[in-house]
């Protein structure tokens, strides 16, 4: 950790004149977390286990682990259950200012093999946890890292729950979340224009001190 403060701090500097860089982390829900007063720009929040069974396993790690907790879930929808669950946590840490991937369990469901992205039932539990994290104040973000791994072709979260943070004047912002350098901006500009079919006309950004508005004309991907 403290190798990764000095790199991007390091970085931060060297490249003031070209660049803006900021010191950002991702804090599981699970995880360590972090206060207010620590170095960081900004911090996502966001869930990456399950408790299952009396075990932890990974949402995210492949399908064959899906199969395992829906499995041990019984079905899917207890498994969103579970998992939306968890991911409300994050409405009460007020250190955190973004929720990463807030879908992240539907990574393996492209084909719908799993759940129908319009199932109601489902849909209720997405939509109540969402409702949740705009009262919080809570920053969606618009990932594209699936899109980036070839897992997914539409950026997280599902183009449904989408339109409903908008309507529900959430706040959303774009982020690639691709840990790879050469993808850095991995479908933005087709991910600017579903943002725009959700009827969204501004997303954050971070100005170095805070998130601010912007217009959706000023990101030029």
């Amino acid at each position: 950790m403290e190798k990764y403060i000095l790199d991007v701090q390091h970085a931060k500097e060297k490249y003031k004149d070209q660049i803006s860089i900021y010191l950002g982390i991702e804090q599981d829900v699970l995880g360590k977390r972090f206060e207010k007063n620590d170095p960081f720009d900004y911090i996502i929040g966001s869930v990456h286990f399950v408790n299952v069974a009396d075990q932890y396993l990974a949402v995210d790690m492949d399908k064959n682990t899906t199969e395992k907790i829906v499995e041990f879930c019984g079905d899917f929808l207890t498994y969103a259950k579970v998992y939306y669950e968890e991911v409300k946590k994050i409405a009460a840490m007020d250190e955190v200012d973004i929720v990463g991937h807030v879908d992240l369990l539907t990574k393996f469901n492209e084909d719908e093999s799993f759940i129908r992205f319009d199932n109601l039932d489902y849909l209720a539990l997405a939509k109540e946890c969402i409702d949740e994290l705009i009262k919080a104040n809570k920053i969606f973000e618009v990932n594209t890292g699936a899109i980036a791994r070839g897992y997914r072709k539409s950026p997280y979260p599902h183009k449904t729950l989408l339109e409903y943070i908008h309507q529900k004047g959430g706040k959303i912002l774009l982020n690639s979340d691709c840990h790879n350098r050469f993808k850095l901006d991995c479908n933005y500009k087709e991910s600017l224009e579903l943002i725009k079919e959700c009827g969204f006309q501004s997303m954050m950004a971070f100005d170095g001190k805070k998130f601010v508005e912007k217009d959706l004309d000023e990101f030029g991907y």
